[in-house]
């Protein structure tokens, strides 16, 4: 079965299960700092998750681009990627457990469907603890399908247990399925520890909500969360031994070997391979990223310059373009699916062929310097980071392949110093932002909304929202200007916002189509991840916005609004950060 099939038949399955189809949401999230990238198909839908209705309904289905760079140092192996895509089926306080297994199974074992072999399956449920009961409700459905005893495990938290996603909120029990991937036949009994049984499908059951005292309550809307790898799934039932083998895949790996003339140490093949894929996903984003020193740019940059790295290991010349032919090939296999890749084709292979030029000028520079050195400090890292664009990851690998360590506590005082730290770890972790639904962030949401507006007002139409990042203390806006703000521009923002704050406008939301939004002149960049209905929030005849929401209820609630820094963000692109007082 090929992906474009698998894409299909998960979708069809679930329209025949009265769910909703919705596209894609960007890789780049919209107005959440708690995590740099979309990590699964639930991460754009927390809002309605927490209560929110949906446009669409109370089920949904997609297919979803998605990053991790958790495992990224499992890459490599027969399994892990950085870049995947995410099959995923949502019930929002609709219909719970019974319906998710009995579907998760007919999907996997019907021969209408997937038509895998029942012998060939296992699962894991919630074995219990202190905070919640052993999850015999998820185990008796399995057995009542026919699933023996010896192939259900019961595993704990770190293993069958979702969320929050921040430290309170909607978190609950799931139950995982797997299929054997080993010679011969599956065992008898379920070993979780077994390589050889690969994870396909993982169905979440939201049912509790985490309060700040740590205590487990349950949910007033209990939700369904579920999660299927697309590329494991395709290797699974093409009889395949990792993903690097499927239609996908294996164009690319076949590429690099002829380019590392036939041989090569299979690791570094496929982590070239995962690196410029996700590398060609996230520059052909809708949301422009480029590669750069914070936030996602610093995971870009990292990618290619790691992706670099493993081809100087094969033994290909990087002095002709390693990444640019690679990522032709990846938009060749993609642009049916993901059009956006060919409608951005010459901006992602100029900035591969950008970040690849400069990465190997000072590359060379670099290895000389790191191989001067007998022991790698914390300072000698950053400063190979800062001098020769190092990122500290690479300098860890190159040290390790040396024998010695690097002083990462040293290098971290070092990036503090510089004040650059807290958003280019890998992990990207921020605080506050959407996934928590307060009252402050729902505040400065609804202002982000009435100073886009005010920016049009006072600059023009060209602009438009290239991202924010809000918390509960502040909000960060980037828009597309060619030049500086000059004070007295700031200032009549800040005077229209604040007119409208005074005025109490009742903040509207309302369910239209797409077309109908775009007619009545409402804004948006992130209209393509609702689907076919999307919500309009307006405030009287200043603002009209597509957006999922939270939101104040009136502008009134808001206090006063003040900006507190205008700057470059990158080429084109201004950055605001505003406060509410």
């Amino acid at each position: 079965m090929t992906a474009s099939e698998l894409r299909k038949k998960y979708l069809d399955f679930f329209k025949e299960k009265k769910h909703s189809v919705l596209p894609s949401a960007p890789l780049i999230p919209e107005n959440d700092p708690t995590v740099l990238f979309t990590t699964a198909g639930m991460h754009p839908l927390v809002p309605f998750l927490l209560g929110e209705k949906h446009p669409a309904g109370k089920r949904l289905a997609s297919v979803q681009k998605c990053i991790r760079t958790g495992d990224i140092d499992e890459v490599g192996d027969n399994w892990h990627l950085t870049f995947f895509e995410m099959l995923g089926n949502w019930s929002l306080g609709d219909y719970f457990k019974e319906e998710a297994i009995k579907w998760s199974w007919e999907f996997l074992t019907d021969k209408k469907w997937l038509g895998l072999d029942q012998k060939n399956l296992a699962v894991s449920v919630f074995a219990g603890d202190e905070d919640a009961p052993f999850d015999n409700e998820a185990y008796d459905l399995w057995r009542d399908l026919g699933i023996s005893e010896g192939r259900i495990a019961k595993l704990g938290k770190e293993d069958n247990w979702w969320g929050p996603a921040g430290k309170t909120g909607p978190c609950g029990p799931d139950t995982e399925m797997f299929y054997w991937a080993g010679v011969g036949e599956a065992p008898k009994n379920f070993d979780p520890q077994n390589k050889n049984w690969v994870e396909i499908w993982n169905d979440v059951f939201m049912q509790y909500n985490k309060t700040a005292e740590g205590k487990y309550e349950p949910l007033a809307q209990k939700n369904i969360d579920t999660g299927m790898g697309l590329e494991r799934t395709i290797a699974v039932l093409g009889g395949k031994k990792n993903i690097y083998e499927t239609e996908i895949l294996a164009p690319l790996v076949a590429e690099i070997r002829r380019m590392a003339g036939g041989g090569g140490e299979e690791k570094s093949i496929r982590i070239l391979a995962d690196h410029v894929r996700a590398a060609t996903f996230v520059l052909g984003d809708p949301i422009g990223v480029v590669p750069s020193n914070i936030g996602q740019g610093y995971i870009l940059r990292r990618f290619i310059r790691r992706a670099i790295r493993h081809a100087k290991k094969l033994g290909i010349d990087t002095k002709e373009n390693v990444a640019v032919p690679l990522a032709e090939i990846v938009i060749d296999l993609y642009k049916d699916d993901y059009p956006e890749l060919a409608e951005k084709k010459d901006k992602i292979l100029n900035e591969l062929q950008k970040e690849e030029d400069k990465f190997d000028k000072t590359l060379e520079k670099g290895l000389k310097e790191f191989e001067r050195l007998e022991k790698i400090t914390g300072k000698d890292a950053f400063n190979l980071f800062t001098t020769y664009g190092f990122p500290l990851e690479l300098t860890t690998e190159l040290a390790k392949d040396k024998g010695v360590q690097v002083d990462v506590k040293e290098f971290e005082e070092e990036f503090k110093k510089h004040q650059e730290l807290s958003r280019t770890a890998s992990a990207g972790q921020f605080k506050g932002g959407l996934a928590d639904s307060s009252d402050e962030v729902k505040r400065l949401h609804t202002a982000a909304h009435l100073m886009l507006a005010a920016l049009r007002k006072v600059l023009g139409d060209h602009v438009e929202q290239r991202g924010s990042n809000i918390t509960a203390e502040r909000l960060r806006f980037d828009f597309s200007h060619p030049q500086k703000m000059t004070p007295e521009e700031i200032k009549k923002v800040e005077d229209l916002v604040n007119e409208q704050i005074k005025n109490n406008v009742p903040i509207v939301c309302e369910v239209t189509t797409v077309d109908e939004a775009k007619k009545k002149g409402a804004m948006g960049i992130f209209g393509n991840k609702y689907g076919e209905k999307v919500k309009v929030y307006s405030a009287g005849d200043f603002s009209k916005e597509i957006c999922g929401g939270p939101h104040a209820n009136s502008t009134g609630e808001l206090g006063q609004f003040k900006v507190i820094k205008e700057e470059a963000s990158s080429a084109g692109i201004r950055r605001i950060k505003a406060i509410l007082s």
